[in-house]
Formats: C-alpha cells, sequence, structure tokens
C-alpha cells in the first residue's frame, strides 16, 4: 500500500514540474512573441468548413492571394508598406477571392482585415516563431469554421510548397537587422516543442520502469 502511495506522490511531483516546466516555457516564447512581433506581420486564412472541398479551396484561395500579394507589391516592400498595400487593396482583393471561388462553383463571401490574433509555436523552413499574439492579415471564406492555414507575409516566408525547407536569405538578413541578436538567434535554432516532448517521454518510461518492481512484488 506504501508503495502504491509513494509512486502516485512521484508521478504527481512529476506531472507538477512537467506541468510548470511547460507553463514557464510557454510564458517565455510569448514574451520573446511580444518582442519580436511589431516586426512581423503574419498571414492567416480560415477556411468556410473542414469538410476535404473547403479544405482544399482554402489552399487554393491562400495560393491566390499570396500570389497576388507578392507580384503587386515587389520584393522590396518594407512592412508599413506591406500593411499599406493589405489596407487600400482589401476590397479588390475580397473581390478578387470571390470571383474566383464563383468560378469553381463555390459562392462564399471572402473577408479580409488586419488583426491581432494569437497563434502556436511554428515552424518555418529552418525557423520557429514562438507561440503569441502577432498583428496579421486575417482572411475568412465562408463562415470561417474550418481548420486554419497561417504564414508569415512579412518578411516573406509563406510557403506555399511544404517540401521547401530553407528560408530566403533576404527573409533572414530582414529579421537579422530587425531584432535583438538573442532573439534571432533562438528564433533561428530553438524549437521548444522538442523540449516538452523529450520531457513527456521521459516521464512515461519512469512511470513505466516504477510500475514494474511493484508487480512482482504483489505476485
Amino acid at each position: 500500500m506504501k508503495q502504491k502511495r509513494d509512486l502516485f506522490l512521484c508521478i504527481t511531483c512529476l506531472l507538477l514540474a512537467l506541468l510548470f516546466s511547460m507553463s514557464k516555457e510557454r510564458g517565455a516564447e510569448e514574451a520573446m512573441a511580444a518582442r519580436i512581433a511589431p516586426e512581423i506581420l503574419r498571414f492567416h486564412v480560415l477556411a468556410n468548413s473542414d469538410s476535404t472541398e473547403d479544405q482544399n479551396l482554402k489552399l487554393k484561395v491562400r495560393t491566390l492571394l499570396l500570389n497576388t500579394i507578392y507580384e503587386e507589391m515587389g520584393e522590396n516592400a518594407s512592412l508599413e508598406e506591406t500593411k499599406k498595400y493589405v489596407r487600400t487593396h482589401k476590397d479588390s482583393l475580397e473581390k478578387k477571392a470571390e470571383m474566383y471561388m464563383k468560378n469553381l462553383g463555390y459562392d462564399y463571401p471572402a473577408h479580409m482585415e488586419l488583426a491581432n490574433t494569437y497563434f502556436p509555436t511554428k515552424t518555418y523552413g529552418d525557423m520557429v516563431f514562438p507561440c503569441g499574439t502577432y498583428e496579421a492579415v486575417r482572411v475568412k471564406i465562408g463562415e470561417g469554421k474550418g481548420r486554419n492555414w497561417w504564414c508569415v507575409l512579412y518578411p516573406p516566408l509563406c510557403f506555399v510548397d511544404s517540401s521547401y525547407a530553407v528560408v530566403p536569405d533576404t527573409s533572414k538578413e530582414i529579421l537579422r537587422e530587425s531584432l535583438d541578436p538573442s532573439d534571432y538567434l533562438k528564433l533561428s535554432t530553438e524549437n521548444p516543442k522538442i523540449h516538452v516532448r523529450l520531457k513527456l517521454v521521459d516521464l512515461l518510461k519512469k512511470q513505466k520502469e516504477s510500475k514494474e518492481p511493484i508487480s512482482e512484488n504483489r505476485k
């Protein structure tokens, strides 16, 4: 009985330690996000629903809008120029998306806005952006109740081809010049999720090992 109680207390302590570590790590990520967010503009597309058709449509609309934005702005647009472009071309971009969807047989409205949105930790190529609140170009298709897709619009890190795993040097240079050196280093080399996953695996392993001798003693 005492062994069971000790095991329970041990597991409880480990879980509390894990939760504390995860909370502390998340707090550090969100603090970093608050520091780097003013230099970054995210891109967020919400599908009408989770149906296969609506999810595929979401990706098509995403590609259409990204290609239009990048082609019309040019390669050297600044952060403020990117925001200004979105504000001034909002109506035309919405209409273009709606016309595109109508030609595909969908009568969905498209709504675009600049909004502050909470994003989870996300990897783009060889860079990891921490969870936190960022300003984003938010596109809602129809009801906007389906799974969403996001990327970094500025500096350009929107990879339509998911197999493209290298961040352009020009985008890295923009980040290097605009961010604190220590934040840039963390952004380009750390993946917080890995640490949490390893701790959880280690915990489960210890739990399994702790149960084995108790089972043998009861026989």
